[in-house]
């Protein structure tokens, strides 16, 4: 027999929806299938594995014979009441697919080849378009629960709005990167016309050098989607936040602006509410954050006043370094804005599939020649208008008055109560291998 320890996935998954009918999702029989994504193999005679990295794998046992053979079934080809009928045919007890069903979903491990809602079934339909975004969409399925909503998650990309402030080394492939995620719209802004230290694979060819970089930028942005947005009238680029705006991404070719922004340049970005992310290549250092959420995570103002605290020096070395004398060829190195930008990619794509990354709130760094990443939180300071600190102050208000609440609700279930669930069958999950 078959059962789920739903301390599994850290208890964020949530079982599949039933009706009188048995499981259904957004209103109609599922086609469940084990996510594809997560290669399978049996341990011993009664015991499968799902995925091989820790991160995501886990274990399913003890699973007997008849029940390992059904488990093959669940591929998304089947609905659920042909799925009944094979496991009677199996001679399995009633009720026995329905149960393997509800706990693969709540488990994580089940997605829906029809969910998804309308904007899927219309991605489905393209089906050129969706075979380029198969890798993206089964590494989608990996981090989410609910089945159907990898393809409805890849489905929303479609509709969101992006602007990559900068075209050089990092912005460029940058930009290519989420347009080639399923990003439907991909704006570019920069100026001047492309050089060529500004070129770099996955980013602006050498061909383009001496075109303007915005119209380059937006054809390696085009090349890259795997189908065009709707059309807009063409207008001038504006250096005023647009309504509508999912994310801005400041990722300027001179990595000082990144290292250390200008608050006075995201001004109008805090002031509209528009999340903005910092990310650029500075001497031998990549930097990737912080995502500002404004009214919530530090600024750049924040880091600016977080760091003249520390060091008086620092507002005349800052003077000095934006004045642009003596300004060369930035350093850039070419397998660093790579990473930099795929990493800074990655973060916008959790950020803006609803799930906030670690540059929430913290700058990631890493240098040349060891390249070991790390950290640095970015504290809300309480001279910056940003408004961050006034929330910061009111969650840690409330979290005083209800930290035991808070606490009683993340303790594990008792013994007792997962003994207790009418539908529990006996064997074992484990989110780690």
């Amino acid at each position: 027999m078959l059962a789920v320890d739903r301390q599994a996935r850290d208890g964020r998954c949530r079982s599949a929806l039933r009706d009188d009918y048995g499981t259904v999702h957004g209103g109609r029989f599922m086609h469940p299938m084990v996510k594809p994504a997560l290669r399978r193999g049996w341990r011993d005679r009664n015991t499968v594995q799902f995925g091989v990295a820790p991160a995501h794998a886990m274990l399913l046992g003890p699973v007997d014979t008849a029940t390992g053979s059904f488990l093959e079934l669940l591929d998304g080809t089947r609905g659920l009441l042909l799925l009944r009928e094979e496991a009677r045919r199996m001679g399995l007890p009633d009720g026995h697919a329905d149960a393997v069903v509800d706990r693969l979903a709540g488990a994580g491990l089940l997605d829906d080849a029809t969910g998804g809602g309308p904007a899927a079934d219309a991605l489905r339909r393209k089906e050129a378009v969706l075979d380029r975004l198969r890798p993206d969409l089964a590494s989608l399925s990996l981090v989410t629960c609910e089945p159907g909503g990898a393809m409805a998650g890849l489905a929303a990309r479609r509709s969101l709005h992006v602007q990559v402030r900068g075209a050089g080394r990092v912005g460029a492939a940058l930009a290519a990167t989420l347009a080639g995620a399923g990003v439907g719209r991909v704006e570019v802004v920069d100026g001047g016309c492309v050089e060529p230290w500004d070129v770099a694979p996955g980013g602006l060819p050498a061909e383009s050098v001496g075109e303007r970089r915005d119209a380059a930028a937006r054809r390696v942005v085009r090349g890259a989607a795997p189908d065009r947005p709707p059309r807009r009238a063409t207008r001038p680029c504006s250096d005023d936040a647009e309504p509508g705006l999912a994310l801005v991404v400041l990722a300027p070719r001179d990595g000082l602006a990144a290292y250390v922004p200008d608050p006075a340049a995201a001004e109008r970005f805090v002031a509209s509410g528009t999340p903005h992310l910092y990310v650029g290549v500075l001497e031998g250092t990549g930097v990737v954050g912080p995502l500002v959420l404004p009214g919530e995570t530090g600024c750049a103002g924040c880091m600016e006043r977080a760091r003249m605290d520390r060091d008086p020096a620092w507002p005349r070395l800052l003077a000095q370094w934006r004045s642009g004398r003596g300004r060369r060829v930035p350093a850039c190195d070419l397998a660093l804005s790579g990473a930099v930008a795929g990493l800074a990619a990655a973060h916008a794509l959790a950020f803006l599939d609803g799930r906030p990354p670690s540059s929430a709130g913290a700058r990631w760094e890493v240098s040349l020649p060891g390249l070991d990443w790390h950290a640095r939180p970015v504290w809300a300071h309480p001279a910056c208008p940003c408004g961050a600190m006034d929330r910061a102050k009111r969650e840690h208000s409330s979290a005083d008055g209800g930290r035991h609440e808070t606490m009683a609700e993340q303790q594990p279930p008792t013994e007792s109560g997962r003994q207790g669930h009418p539908a529990r069958l006996s064997g074992t999950w484990r989110a780690h291998v």
